[in-house]
């Protein structure tokens, strides 16, 4: 498919290095834009750096921890004095730590918290003044949340991560009746199960196996298919906002 309209607009992917932003970046910056790819891993950064490049495309690694406020601030200063102002922000940092609510894993609620909720916050405090500034200019302007299916399906052990990604969800239904009227779409996505390197963070063996037993019975989604979503959400008419997005594999209920 083609997306004409991502065509020289500057988007910061955050969780670029992996997954669903590393091929969130990969598409947008096949369709013209301007990425700049922040993420913990700055080896991975420049690797999808020279692969964009390689392919024509314009690309910047940041390497940032979303947990840390100097962090944020100082990627953001970065990406603006390498690129300008942005357009496209798209919020997919995020880590999955499930463990039974007994246990007590308070470094993994903390560990959740501040990366899918807090950090997610941190980036949008620092890029919403550009995508209010170019939705006042008459140009799209998009923010983008990778929240999950679990933010309203309930797992067991998943208490906390689903906590984490129902706010994250909340927010950006929020966050539309502030910018909307300003003509600032948000867009929450809610993926099901989807390949991607989330669920080798897991330290229990248990669920972890759980998780393997999913996808070997399920036809999961990839990270391209989500980012094909995400490049189709953000090059629609400017008037148009696909604010909630629940995408499945067909399989799952």
């Amino acid at each position: 498919m083609s997306y004409e309209n991502l065509n020289n607009r500057t988007a910061v992917i955050t969780g670029a290095a992996s997954g669903m932003g590393e091929a969130t970046a990969l598409l947008l910056a096949r369709n013209g834009a301007r990425v700049a790819l922040l993420a913990r891993r700055a080896d991975r950064l420049e690797t999808l750096v020279a692969k964009i490049e390689a392919e024509g495309g314009t690309a910047l690694a940041v390497p940032v921890d979303v947990t840390d406020p100097a962090s944020v601030r100082a990627a953001a200063e970065r990406v603006h004095t390498t690129f300008g102002p942005v357009d496209l922000v798209v919020n997919a940092a995020g880590v999955m730590l499930p463990n039974p609510i007994a246990d007590g894993r308070e470094d993994e609620w903390v560990r959740m918290i501040d990366t899918n909720i807090t950090g997610a916050l941190r980036v949008i405090r620092a890029f919403v003044p550009d995508l209010l500034a170019a939705a006042d200019a008459g140009r799209t302007a998009d923010l983008v949340d990778i929240s999950s299916i679990g933010a309203h399906v309930n797992f067991p052990n998943y208490a906390v991560y689903g906590a984490t990604k129902a706010a994250l969800t909340q927010l950006s239904a929020s966050l539309r009746t502030e910018l909307g009227p300003r003509r600032v779409r948000v867009t929450n996505i809610e993926p099901g199960l989807t390949a991607t390197e989330l669920g080798s963070h897991i330290d229990n063996a248990e669920l972890s196996s759980g998780l393997d037993g999913m996808f070997a019975y399920l036809d999961a989604l990839s990270a391209d298919d989500i980012a094909d979503l995400i490049a189709y959400t953000t090059s629609r008419a400017r008037h148009v906002n696909l604010r909630q997005v629940i995408v499945l594999p067909t399989q799952q209920a």
